[in-house]
């Protein structure tokens, strides 16, 4: 994992559920079988409402993978149901981080904890800042992400131990690696 990411940023708002993520009736496909489990970078933000995917498709026709790197979203990213397909999803899509400025609890340790993604925190609202499809750079060792179109920086909050786990490939291997 590199400390800097670079490329795209696809922007939403507040309150993205785990449905918008990845529907209930896509988690059909094996995650332990390559040619499956591609399908959920398919079918990830799929969910999201009509004029949302209509006005910047998140994943083209017929591709598995998305033009974006990171997701810049509001409050309460990651509500609803447990799934661990919902960080998964975006990771198979080809997401590198999301930055929001809350997340659902259980979003957010299942993105560490299989090291999906990084899920960072805004130190305040700053999605309305960015437009889809924005060129970032964002410095995990920094904590700041900088919207590269406009120039504007923007602190993030440290993840602390949380950074090292996800650095690390996952809680399992962080603690194989601290032993």
């Amino acid at each position: 994992m590199n400390d800097i990411i670079r490329g795209k940023v696809y922007v939403l708002g507040d309150d993205i559920d785990t449905d918008q993520i990845i529907p209930a009736s896509r988690l059909v496909y094996r995650v332990d079988d390559p040619e499956e489990s591609k399908l959920y970078g398919k079918y990830a933000l799929s969910g999201l409402p009509a004029e949302i995917k209509e006005a910047a498709p998140f994943i083209k026709e017929g591709e598995f993978t998305s033009e974006f790197t990171v997701v810049v979203a509001g409050k309460n990213f990651g509500c609803g149901s447990s799934r661990e397909h919902a960080p998964l999803c975006l990771e198979k899509a080809g997401i590198k981080a999301v930055i929001a400025e809350s997340y659902a609890r259980i979003f957010y340790r299942n993105s560490i904890d299989g090291a999906f993604l990084i899920p960072y925190e805004s130190e305040a609202k700053i999605f309305d800042k960015f437009s889809t499809g924005d060129e970032i750079e964002l410095d995990g060792e920094k904590n700041i992400i900088k919207n590269v179109t406009t120039g504007e920086e923007f602190s993030l909050k440290s993840m602390g131990d949380a950074y090292e786990i996800v650095k690390a490939g996952g809680i399992f291997k962080y603690a194989k690696n601290k032993m």
